[in-house]
């Protein structure tokens, strides 16, 4: 087990020249979701089933044909993971090489695993055009939560972050955003097999349908997967790559497709307060805000984002989040940095903010996870116990997070694939650089 990943010579991000956009533009060539490949085949994976109909139709299918086999195709993709058409035994075996030859069924290119002592996994993976990004899996006793990417890199440059010292390359695309789902659900071996999906969707005993008592061996059923939970967490800013992060949620949730809840999963944002009310109408997921600070001039330092958008106008459009309420409260992270933004006062006005806007809040509190360069320390654990019990007693819950995957680089703010090191002074050109594109 290695401590850090290193990307093969010229496969991590690349640097962008001028100033960084802080909306990019997708990746050049993709056109209605259609990535350009070499072979001229299109890659079925990240596309709904309308599109996928679309492009039957527009290879040679009449639309009543191309409607069934893109309902097959689709079901064949997202609820069952294949990655052959082969493997779709509901499709003619002539109709099979007539798929293969047009369409191909794609996967981000895993570069490297590893495995934590805790359990913890994390993923490089590589895009078609040579970019490198990471996800991570977290397993607990009652969950098992993936850690998605938004972005190769990242827009933003919280100071604590060790993303945050990468350049943003570029979006990742809808089907590099839901293949790491994908992905992770190939690792842990929960695709339904063979007739056990039927099973489990019409409430019938699989026994009782004919499916072989040996089909449930890798443990999959409808709620006892351990991949249940879906955060928007990783690599980059999800709120800067809305259309993509959307069009791969809407494929997640998608009870004929990957069928997760919006209620199990997250993003998280570090307060880009004109999409949010967006996020809550058109995705409908949990939200998360990174917010690490209760003053103006400590969040400017640590989350430079907030020059842009301030502590009091972001809980204010937590506020107006729609589908917020105590059920499904907003969580917010905060990280806790030594003599920064931890002291007893600190923690006060944490819980006056949170109560002047109404909020239903949930504060997860994360010691900080130290990285080469940080400016940073952790707060101590009796610094973290009691700015806790300061926000509880304000009847506010906020739970000590436990750090997972450190001995991998995985845990919250480790994430990043470049291995190489930067001195302070070119940290801080980076971090100025990008403050003046965030404007």
């Amino acid at each position: 087990m290695t401590d850090t990943i290193t990307s093969s010579a010229g496969a991590g991000p690349m640097p962008i020249p001028g100033h960084i956009d802080p909306v990019p533009v997708p990746r050049p060539g993709i056109v209605e979701g259609v990535t350009p490949r070499e072979d001229g085949r299109v890659d079925l994976i990240g596309l709904p089933k309308k599109r996928i109909a679309e492009l039957f139709e527009g290879a040679g299918l009449d639309a009543k044909a191309a409607k069934l086999r893109a309902k097959q195709v689709y079901h064949w993709l997202y609820h069952r993971g294949v990655t052959e058409f082969e493997a779709m035994t509901d499709i003619a075996k002539t109709m099979r090489p007539w798929l293969t030859e047009r369409f191909v069924i794609g996967r981000p290119e895993i570069v490297e695993a590893q495995h934590s002592s805790d359990g913890t996994r994390k993923w490089l993976l590589r895009t078609a055009d040579a970019h490198d990004f990471e996800m991570v899996f977290i397993p607990d006793a009652d969950r098992g939560t993936l850690c998605v990417s938004s972005q190769v890199g990242c827009t933003l440059n919280c100071r604590f972050c060790h993303t945050g010292t990468m350049r943003l390359v570029r979006n990742l695309t809808v089907g590099e955003i839901v293949g790491q789902v994908m992905l992770a659900r190939d690792a842990l071996g929960e695709w339904p097999k063979g007739r056990m999906d039927f099973a489990f969707s019409s409430g019938v005993d699989g026994a009782e349908n004919g499916a072989d008592a040996d089909e449930d061996e890798g443990g999959y059923s409808a709620d006892g997967r351990l991949l249940t939970n879906i955060v928007m967490m990783g690599m980059g800013e999800p709120l800067y790559n809305f259309d993509a992060v959307r069009d791969a949620l809407k494929l997640v949730m998608d009870g004929d497709g990957l069928a997760l809840s919006k209620r199990r999963i997250t993003l998280s944002t570090s307060g880009v307060i004109p999409q949010m009310a967006r996020c809550g109408e058109e995705i409908g997921v949990n939200l998360a805000v990174s917010l690490h600070a209760v003053t103006k001039d400590v969040r400017d330092e640590i989350v430079p984002i907030n020059k842009k958008y301030g502590i009091e106008d972001l809980l204010q459009a937590c506020a107006d989040y729609p589908g917020a309420s105590n059920a499904r409260r907003i969580t917010f992270e905060y990280v806790m940095l030594k003599d920064k933004n931890d002291s007893d006062d600190d923690a006060r006005e944490l819980v006056r903010l949170l109560k002047q806007f109404n909020l239903p809040a949930k504060v997860n509190l994360i010691p900080f996870n130290p990285w080469p360069g940080a400016q940073y320390e952790c707060s101590t654990p009796e610094r973290i116990r009691s700015f806790s019990d300061i926000v509880f007693k304000g009847g506010i819950s906020a739970p000590v997070r436990t750090p997972r995957g450190r001995d991998i680089d995985a845990a919250c703010g480790q994430l990043k694939t470049a291995a190489e090191k930067k001195s302070r002074a070119e940290l801080e050109r980076l971090y100025a650089e990008k403050e003046v594109a965030l404007g």
